[in-house]
């Protein structure tokens, strides 16, 4: 499934530099599993919960990047945007508990103290996503948010056509068409506009470390869906050898 979202050469040959991670994104079970319906519930309501974690951070980033530009408008957009992912992460929980099957899982998860707990990849890309937009320059905080606008657009493509045409009883039916959004596409141009206009006037250097948190963000994409599958958390037994004792 190929959508350009591109806004000039810089941002193509930019989404070309990480077709590999995107490819690799697009072959997890996770997103298959969540397309034909069979994916876990617990699974699945692991991934929302760690996705509401999430969320918040990236509305403190995207307000850091309200806050550091000179530009009226693409304040007005990140400012917006921000207010929109917490809006998002309401109506998450409201989805969650209206159908018993996700309810269930959400009420075990509950029991076992799992759920609002960042996993590791969790609090790492959002404390990567924070970091960059507070304290380096504004294009690479735009650079470092973009690939979760840019890679949830091409997945809900992606989704929407591995999914098909899904039955009233699909679980996953409401959530997978939300990813199919025009008002997000939209969202998603304008963003990658104002990283297009960032990398050209940017000079070599600074270009060169947007690319790299643009990729590193990437690569934070592929783990968060991977590991909310694997359901990710703090157990550092799996590190030890399974004979060892603490």
């Amino acid at each position: 499934m190929n959508v350009d979202f591109s806004a000039g050469p810089l941002t193509a040959k930019l989404w070309d530099r990480v077709r590999p991670i995107i490819e690799e994104i697009e072959a997890l079970p996770f997103l298959a599993q969540l397309a034909d319906g069979s994916l876990d519930a617990r699974a699945f309501v692991n991934y929302i919960s760690q996705d509401s974690l999430y969320l918040n951070g990236y509305a403190k980033a995207m307000s850091f990047l309200a806050a550091k530009t000179v530009d009226r408008d693409e304040s007005r957009f990140w400012a917006g945007s921000a207010a929109e992912a917490i809006t998002v992460e309401e109506g998450m929980h409201e989805e969650l508990l209206a159908d018993s099957r996700l309810a269930n899982a959400l009420t075990e998860l509950n029991d076992e103290g799992s759920r609002f707990k960042a996993s590791p990849t969790t609090l790492g890309y959002v404390s990567f996503l924070i970091a960059t937009a507070a304290s380096r320059s504004y294009g690479e905080g735009v650079a470092g948010v973009l690939p979760c606008f840019w890679v949830y657009a091409h997945m809900g493509k992606v989704l929407v056509e591995q999914a098909g045409q899904m039955s009233e009883d699909h679980p996953y039916r409401t959530w997978v068409q939300t990813y199919d959004s025009p008002g997000f596409d939209e969202s998603t141009r304008h963003a990658v506009q104002i990283l297009e206009q960032e990398l050209a006037k940017a000079p070599n250097e600074e270009a060169t470390r947007m690319r790299a948190a643009f990729e590193q963000a990437c690569v934070y994409e592929l783990h968060f869906w991977a590991s909310a599958h694997a359901m990710q958390n703090w157990d550092a037994s799996v590190f030890l050898p399974q004979d060892a004792t603490v």
